[in-house]
């Protein structure tokens, strides 16, 4: 495994180990599948392959239960390829902001120039039911850091393609627009981190897809962000809240977000 210091340079390796381990040269799309939208790998087309991520450099077995630790090529219905990371690195693991975004650079690095970002997240805003998917349509990152190093000043203006969005409620009208904010866990927000939330315009919070989304701003990838809304956040639902409670709500969403996103990946 790489010991480089450059992360631009470590993503080039693990990016040219993926595409030995593979046989695929070139990948058009990447997803990072969160919680829920595991399934959607599935419907995207063929699987070329499927590596364990500890055997890429950068990568590690995933430590949260629901992640499957593994890195997928699959060959789409129009010939292009998808790379689907299924081992994302959140930012409460501890490694820092190099390893947290480490995915994203690398699938810049192997070509793709369209990165889905997706995850399971609390509904602040109460017009939000729980197993519903939200569109990000830009984000408030409280992790009081930035995956940027130096004087690398990106524009994150329109981050969240509005492109991209408009493509996907084509495909589902339903859908509706919202303001992800990420704390940094693992521990829920509480009742009052929440409505505070909500005072500075968010509508979900999660833990994860800011700084992955900084870092694809900055590899010039253009972005859409998905949140299945996997239970109401804290002070909002009556009951505690818990991990197995994310988890289900994601298997009885697969089948639809499956669905969802395999269509509107098509159509990009």
């Amino acid at each position: 495994m790489s010991t480089s210091s450059d992360p631009k340079a470590l993503a080039a390796e693990a990016a040219a180990t993926i595409a030995d381990l593979t046989g695929v040269a070139h990948h058009d799309i990447a997803l990072t599948l969160g919680s829920g939208w595991g399934k959607a790998a599935d419907a995207l087309g063929e699987t070329v392959a499927v590596i364990e991520a500890d055997r890429v450099p950068g990568f590690h077995a995933s430590a949260v239960p629901g992640h499957p630790g593994t890195l997928r090529s699959v060959r789409m219905a129009n010939g292009k390829h998808a790379l689907i990371i299924g081992a994302r690195t959140h930012f409460y693991e501890g490694r820092g902001v190099r390893a947290v975004v480490h995915g994203v650079r690398t699938a810049a690095a192997t070509g793709a120039t369209v990165m889905v970002l997706t995850n399971g997240a609390g509904g602040v805003n109460p017009a939000y039911k729980p197993g519903q998917p939200v569109l990000i349509s830009d984000h408030i990152n409280l992790t009081a850091t930035s995956p940027l190093e130096g004087a690398t000043f990106v524009d994150l203006t329109d981050l969240y393609s509005s492109r991209l969005r408009d493509i996907a409620r084509d495909v589902d009208p339903s859908l509706h627009d919202g303001v992800y904010v990420q704390f940094t866990g693992p521990h829920y927000e509480t009742p009052a981190e929440v409505r505070y939330a909500g005072i500075i315009g968010g509508d979900i919070v999660g833990m994860s897809t800011a700084l992955e989304a900084i870092a694809a701003r900055e590899a010039g990838m253009e972005i859409i962000g998905l949140s299945l809304i996997t239970n109401l956040a804290a002070g909002i639902q009556e009951t505690p809240l818990s991990h197995a409670e994310v988890i289900e709500a994601g298997k009885e969403a697969e089948p639809r977000l499956a669905a969802l996103l395999s269509e509107v990946v098509a159509r990009f």
